[in-house]
């Protein structure tokens, strides 16, 4: 059984009023999982009061839950998440151009506010249905998350410059066969193109260096956060499911006074933790 470490350290940080973690994976019993196995987060899955506990522990107020892959194009324990953790949260859900209105009204009304592409090993929905999900989702006034092999991006760059919703490009971007200034110069472009962000989130998922500082993630990360803190969104990728033992468990305190370090000053953080992720995800504003 993992120790998922909910006690010790605070971050250094100070967290502002409103602070949201827009990559939290949460899951509850009762739902099945694929058939494949893919995805599936090992048992004991966390309970709502540990989610909760490392809400506290970190100091968040809202949190963005994403649909695992475990549950492939299933939406269903994605809704009774949001619904649990109440109206601090909101969800990013999985569809396909050929999702039913109903349907959509359906995950809008149970709080889904994203649609989720995932063209990695495990994911239900790639970058061959990119074109038909952003329409579907734009229509809902919905935004996108976006994750693939980032060592693409130069290459999909002119189909992702003209995606409709807006759009988050997860993970740091998962550039897994390194990081070239071709690619920071599309990412460049396409924030400026004024339909990307960038999150900043599971970095030891992106990296081809190690911790605890991730060289390479930093780099990049302080280069686009300096380029354009206004576009730049953070998550905790809580509960860290790729960690089978507790000597591998993240240090979430150091993840997030990490995050934060490549921000340029307190502005750019609180814009990144409270701001940019309120109208993104369609919280009400902080007063």
């Amino acid at each position: 059984m993992i120790d998922r470490k909910l006690t010790g350290p605070k971050p250094k940080t100070q967290m502002p009023k409103g602070a949201c973690d827009t990559q939290m994976h949460m899951y509850l019993p009762g739902y099945a999982w694929r058939e494949d196995g893919k995805g599936v987060p090992a048992e004991p899955l966390p309970t709502p009061d540990m989610y909760r506990k490392a809400m506290d522990w970190l100091g968040i107020d809202r949190v963005v839950i994403t649909q695992g892959n475990g549950h492939h194009m299933d939406n269903s324990s994605l809704l009774a998440c949001v619904a649990e953790m109440g109206d601090c949260a909101r969800g990013v859900a999985v569809i396909t151009g050929e999702t039913p209105d109903a349907e959509m009204l359906r995950l809008s009304e149970g709080g889904i506010v994203g649609a989720r592409i995932m063209d990695l090993p495990g994911g239900a929905v790639g970058l061959d249905q990119l074109e038909a999900v952003d329409a579907r989702a734009h229509a809902a006034g919905w935004m996108m998350a976006v994750q693939f092999d980032g060592t693409a991006l130069p290459d999909l760059e002119p189909r992702l410059a003209k995606l409709k919703s807006n759009w988050v490009l997860d993970h740091h971007g998962k550039i897994f066969g390194g990081i070239t200034s071709a690619h920071v110069a599309s990412i460049k472009r396409l924030i400026d193109g004024g339909k990307c962000w960038f999150k900043f989130a599971g970095c030891y998922e992106a990296t081809t260096t190690s911790g605890p500082d991730y060289p390479d993630i930093a780099a990049l990360s302080r280069e686009i956060g300096a380029h354009a803190p206004e576009r730049i969104v953070w998550g905790t990728n809580w509960p860290h499911n790729h960690a089978s033992r507790t000597e591998d468990y993240p240090d979430d305190a150091h993840l997030l006074d990490l995050a934060m370090s490549w921000l340029p000053d307190q502005a750019a953080q609180r814009q990144a933790l409270v701001e940019t992720p309120q109208a993104l995800y369609g919280f009400p504003q902080i007063t």
